[in-house]
C-alpha cells in the first residue's frame, strides 16, 4: 500500500483504493460518512457490492488496472446503508491506476453536491446583493416618509373639520406602517452581534413552544433530537427569530392540515461530518430540518423565497424567510429549501466548533 494515505481523510470527495477485482484496501472518511458504515466494514467486501450496476466499473477497473488507459470516468448509483439512508447516491466515478503495483484509486464525487455548491455560491452572492439593495431603499425611503408624516400633523392642527383630519391620520397611519417595514428590513444591520454559548435544543424548545401557544390545537410539533450536538458559539436570539420565522411560515401554510387535525411540524437535528459551506470546508456541522406536512412551496415562487418582499401567502411580508438566511448567514451558515405536496423541509447547517 502507498504511504500517506490518511492524507485523503482531508479530502471533501469519496476515494478508495481497490484491487483488480474490487476488494477494498482503502476508504477515506468521507467514503466511510457517505456511505453510512465504518471504514473497516468497507474494507472487509468488494467495492462492487456498493453500486446498483457494477459491471461497467468492473470492466474499466480492470482495464486500468492493466494498464489498457491511465483514467476513466463514469457515472453510477451507489448503493448506501438502507438504515441511514433511503436512495442510492448518483455520482461521477473518476478511476485512476496508481504507481504502486495495479492498484486502482476510485473517486467518487456527489453529482448532486456540485450544484449545491454552485447554488449556495448564488445564494451568498445573491443575499449581498439583496442586503445592499434593502439597505439603500430603506434609507431612500425613510427620508422623505418623515417628511410627509411631518407635513400630515401639521396639516391636521390646522384643520377645524373633523371629517377632514380623517384623511390626515390615514397619512399618519400608512406612514407609521411604511416606517414600521423600513425598520424590519434594517434591523439585521442594526442589530449588534451578540455572541455567547448557544444550544441548539434550547432554541428549538423555545420555538416550539411558541408555535404552540399559537397554534394550540390540530398541529404536533415533533422533537427529533441528537442530544451529543456540542454548544457552539453564536447569538441566541437571532438564531431563535431565523427558525421561529421558518417554523412560522411553515404553521401558516398548514392551515387547513390543522383544521383537520393533522398538521404535523417536526425539528431534528444532527451532525454532518466534513461539510463544505459558502465554499469553506467544515470538519463539523450542525444540520436543523424543519420538515411539514403541508402542501408544499408554490412553483411560480420556489426558486425566490428568500427574496425580500416574495410572499406565498396573501398578507405575508415576505420578510421572515429574507431575515432568516441573513441571521444564518452571519453564523457563517447556509439555508436549503426541498419541497413538494405533503413534504417541506427546510435544512439550517451552521460550523461547529
Amino acid at each position: 500500500m502507498p504511504d500517506h494515505l490518511e492524507a485523503l481523510d482531508y479530502l471533501a470527495t469519496m476515494v478508495a483504493v481497490v484491487e483488480p477485482d474490487g476488494q477494498c484496501l482503502f476508504a477515506n472518511a468521507a467514503f466511510e460518512e457517505i456511505l453510512g458504515l465504518s471504514r473497516r466494514s468497507v474494507m472487509r467486501e468488494s467495492i462492487f457490492d456498493w453500486f446498483i450496476d457494477p459491471a461497467v466499473l468492473q470492466d474499466i477497473v480492470g482495464a486500468v488496472a492493466s494498464n489498457e488507459y491511465a483514467t476513466s470516468r463514469l457515472q453510477a448509483e451507489l448503493k448506501r446503508h438502507p438504515n441511514v439512508f433511503g436512495e442510492p447516491l448518483p455520482v461521477q466515478c473518476i478511476v485512476t491506476r496508481l504507481e504502486h503495483g495495479d492498484l486502482v484509486l476510485i473517486e467518487l464525487v456527489e453529482i448532486e453536491q456540485q450544484t449545491r455548491q454552485e447554488r449556495e455560491e448564488r445564494a451568498l452572492d445573491q443575499a449581498q446583493a439583496n442586503k445592499e439593495l434593502i439597505r439603500n431603499l430603506a434609507h431612500e425611503i425613510k427620508n422623505p416618509l418623515g417628511g410627509i408624516r411631518g407635513a400630515a400633523q401639521l396639516l391636521q392642527m390646522e384643520l377645524e373639520s373633523k371629517s377632514l383630519t380623517e384623511y390626515t391620520q390615514v397619512i399618519i397611519h400608512e406612514a407609521d406602517r411604511l416606517q414600521a417595514l423600513v425598520d424590519r428590513l434594517l434591523a439585521p444591520h442594526r442589530r449588534p452581534h451578540l455572541v455567547g454559548d448557544v444550544n441548539i435544543h434550547e432554541v428549538c424548545e423555545r420555538v416550539r413552544s411558541l408555535i404552540l401557544a399559537e397554534f394550540p390545537k390540530g398541529l404536533k410539533v415533533w422533537r427529533d433530537y441528537d442530544t451529543s450536538i456540542p454548544d457552539f458559539r453564536g447569538d441566541r436570539e437571532q438564531l431563535i427569530q431565523a427558525v421561529l420565522n421558518i417554523a412560522h411560515n411553515a404553521a401558516q401554510a398548514l392551515a387547513e392540515r390543522i383544521q383537520a387535525g393533522d398538521a404535523k411540524l417536526t425539528l431534528r437535528t444532527r451532525v454532518a461530518r466534513r461539510v463544505t459551506i459558502n465554499r469553506q470546508l467544515h470538519r463539523l456541522a450542525l444540520v436543523l430540518h424543519i420538515e411539514d406536512n403541508g402542501p408544499g412551496i408554490p412553483d411560480a415562487i420556489r426558486d425566490r423565497i428568500f427574496y425580500p418582499l416574495v410572499s406565498g401567502r396573501e398578507g405575508g411580508s415576505g420578510l421572515g424567510l429574507t431575515l432568516a438566511q441573513t441571521f444564518v448567514q452571519q453564523h457563517q451558515g447556509t439555508i436549503e429549501c426541498e419541497s413538494e405536496p405533503g413534504r417541506t423541509v427546510f435544512r439550517i447547517l451552521i460550523p461547529l466548533p
